[in-house]
């Protein structure tokens, strides 16, 4: 072989073998940075919400900016939308040092009425499969206004077994949430009402659960009767681990105002936070009945 011959073959196995070392390069450096991503979400607990109907993935704008307000590091917000095919829409995004986000799950069909409320369970199925599949959080809190928290809890029943080993639910807490409709006496119980009571047996045992009612005047919030919220501890007392019932009054007491009303903020920090925030202190306590199971 001659000397140039020599030179050639030398040359060329070294750029085959320094490009052998950029792609093993690149390849660690991809693992790690994975890896990295992993270690971060396994670590991220966020707080999942549904709002209720008629209402848009922009419902908790308010309710975020209050649990935002003079916190240090404030809680990133992700919005996902979900059409009646299934499709899923993202905007906004998490912080990548964010361990403790916001993610709002809102649906293009948005309607009221229990067959409605299973279809929204139905997709709010697919969101959180696909939640838990991009960003790998192994544990979440979950709050439900109105109609949120009765698809909450179809999907509790129904679809989260299959999730409850890998993801699993800390807290929920249920606002306004009008689980026998408009009926204000506690003897009648509709349809939706029945069935939650008759597949109860299927919620997660270990979450504690804190059920809200407004009281704009004793016996509503001036649009859920207060006793079609209270008829939720048929549902999940001797059911789970710590359920707890709430109360609260005042100013912003009304249905649609109750996410952002100041006691609900409050509470929200205190019970369902793990990044608890200083409270704010208040004209009007609630009346909170504590029941640990």
């Amino acid at each position: 072989m001659t000397t140039k011959k020599k030179t050639i073959l030398i040359s060329t196995l070294s750029v085959i073998g320094l490009i052998i070392l950029i792609v093993l390069s690149l390849s660690w450096s991809h693992r790690n940075v994975n890896d990295l991503t992993k270690w971060h979400n396994a670590k991220m607990s966020p707080v999942i919400m549904i709002p209720g109907s008629s209402a848009s993935i922009n419902r908790f704008d308010r309710l975020v900016g209050e649990l935002n307000h003079n916190r240090k590091n404030p809680h990133s917000l992700l919005k996902v939308k979900v059409t009646e095919n299934g499709k899923l829409q993202y905007f906004g995004k998490i912080r990548p040092d964010d361990t403790e986000p916001i993610i709002v799950v809102g649906f293009e069909n948005n309607h009221d009425g229990y067959s409605n409320i299973k279809k929204q369970a139905r997709w709010f199925n697919i969101a959180f499969q696909d939640l838990s599949q991009k960003y790998n959080f192994n544990n979440f809190k979950a709050i439900g206004h109105s109609n949120g928290g009765l698809i909450y809890t179809y999907f509790l029943e129904h679809y989260y077994s299959r999730y409850q080993r890998t993801e699993r639910l800390k807290r929920l807490m249920m606002i306004g949430s009008p689980y026998n409709f408009n009926e204000k006496s506690m003897n009648h119980q509709t349809k939706m009402l029945a069935d939650f009571i008759k597949y109860r047996k299927n919620l997660p045992k270990n979450i504690s659960v804190y059920l809200v009612a407004g009281t704009q005047t004793y016996t509503s919030d001036g649009l859920v009767p207060v006793n079609s919220v209270l008829v939720g501890r048929y549902i999940y007392q001797n059911q789970v681990n710590h359920f707890t019932t709430i109360m609260v009054s005042g100013e912003n007491a009304q249905h649609s105002d109750l996410p952002q009303n100041t006691q609900i903020v409050d509470l929200i920090n205190r019970y369902i936070l793990d990044h608890k925030q200083k409270i704010r202190r208040q004209q009007n306590t609630p009346y909170i009945n504590d029941q640990a199971q």
